[in-house]
């Protein structure tokens, strides 16, 4: 039976997109009859230790606490031992690594982890921001070992075409990189309870207005600064703004300043079936990022699930425009670009028939393109060329 090692940055019920991806991918390997594992921080100090916890559907996860970020990535200073111990005991056959991650950087200077063919998901580049002007300097220092990484590596998973083609750190690896999507469990979200639904409908209050969501960490290249002045645009727009982050005070502050307090709410970070009853009550969905480091934007899918349209930033080179089909499941707009957001979503208030024929439409796409059964199938293939070229 093959053994597979995930190594990731967190798991549910920590909170991310990628952390959804994981938590339903597991499942489903385990269904192809693979042993799997995960290998991922604790979002919270503890004692300095690993801790297990051995769900029936999803394997081994495995979680070393972290002190805090440092740039956005994790401390964790028992990383790399945990790492060590685990191949050791657990004697992957592949070690499956989610990228960006520094933690993860680790097998590189473990003589164990070198041994085992390794898997590179190429989840995002680590993107030298405009914004966040720390980032280009650190990037310096991070690329040679993210480049050693890939150099390593037996394969390369891309999550979009559009996305491998404007990698620039991937250009040159094209060779051993092959583009499977991201996919999510369509059971995992199911039609909300009647509990959750009476706290969205407190949350949306009783505003008529065309319900417009946003969910994703309050980080600099989520670009929610964006949709806050496209609502003071656009006045028939109750927006909802879910997540936490380091930008949430300076957000607070916008929305005081553009005197939009009564239209839009920013009501930090909710459980998931919290979540889904807002999803399910929404109007649609908008993702306003402005940055590559949006790659893919899981909750994409997530949307597409209660059939709801989209309003997105066509961000070059990312997969946003291949994940949405502007006109057809969503709306398309130049990134950052304050009044087409607004008309966009403006267009969406006023046609609730077009709302309607987007949403469905995506929820076709949803089970057509991106189902995880689907997504862990292709990866499945991946894992076994790469032990048959091993063994030859």
């Amino acid at each position: 039976m093959m053994r597979v090692l995930h190594v990731g940055k967190f798991f549910p019920p920590t909170a991310g997109g990628i952390e959804n991806f994981l938590g339903d991918l597991l499942p489903v390997q385990k269904k192809q009859k693979m042993e799997v594992a995960a290998l991922v921080h604790e979002d919270v100090a503890a004692p300095l230790s690993v801790a297990k916890d051995a769900a029936a559907d999803s394997g081994q996860v495995f979680r070393v606490p972290c002190y805090g970020r440092l740039l956005y990535a994790p401390i964790s200073p028992g990383f790399p031992l945990a790492l060590r111990r685990i191949i050791r005991e657990y004697k992957p056959d592949i070690i499956h690594i989610h990228m960006p991650n520094t933690s993860a950087l680790a097998a590189l200077f473990l003589p164990c982890a070198r041994k085992i063919p390794w898997v590179i998901h190429w989840h995002a580049d680590v993107v030298p921001s405009e914004v966040d002007t720390r980032m280009a300097l650190a990037y310096r220092f991070y690329r040679p070992l993210e480049q050693w990484l890939l150099a390593r590596a037996s394969s390369v998973i891309a999550t979009s075409q559009r996305y491998l083609q404007s990698s620039e750190p991937l250009q040159r690896w094209r060779a051993k990189c092959m583009v499977i999507p991201l996919g999510m469990d369509v059971v995992r979200l199911r039609e909300p309870d009647n509990l959750p639904l009476m706290g969205a409908e407190e949350i949306w209050g009783a505003d008529k207005r065309c319900r417009v969501l946003a969910v994703g960490r309050l980080s600099y290249y989520k670009g929610h600064n964006v949709l806050i002045r496209a609502a003071a645009e656009a006045p028939d727009l109750r927006v909802v703004i879910v997540g936490e982050g380091e930008q949430r005070s300076r957000l607070e502050k916008l929305v005081v300043r553009l005197g939009v307090q009564d239209r839009v709410s920013l009501v930090g970070f909710l459980p998931s079936e919290n979540l889904q009853a807002l999803i399910a009550t929404s109007d649609c969905l908008c993702l306003p990022s402005i940055e590559r480091t949006e790659a893919f934007g899981l909750v994409l899918l997530e949307v597409m699930r209660y059939g709801k349209p989209v309003v997105a930033g066509d961000l070059s080179g990312s997969g946003i425009g291949w994940v949405v089909q502007d006109g057809e499941t969503g709306l398309l707009v130049s990134p950052g670009e304050v009044s087409l957001f607004a008309t966009a979503l403006q267009k969406l208030a006023d046609d609730r028939l077009l709302r309607q024929r987007l949403g469905n439409n995506g929820r076709e796409r949803l089970l057509k393109m991106f189902h995880i059964d689907h997504v862990a199938v292709q990866i499945k293939t991946l894992y076994e060329q790469i032990i048959a070229e091993r063994e030859n």
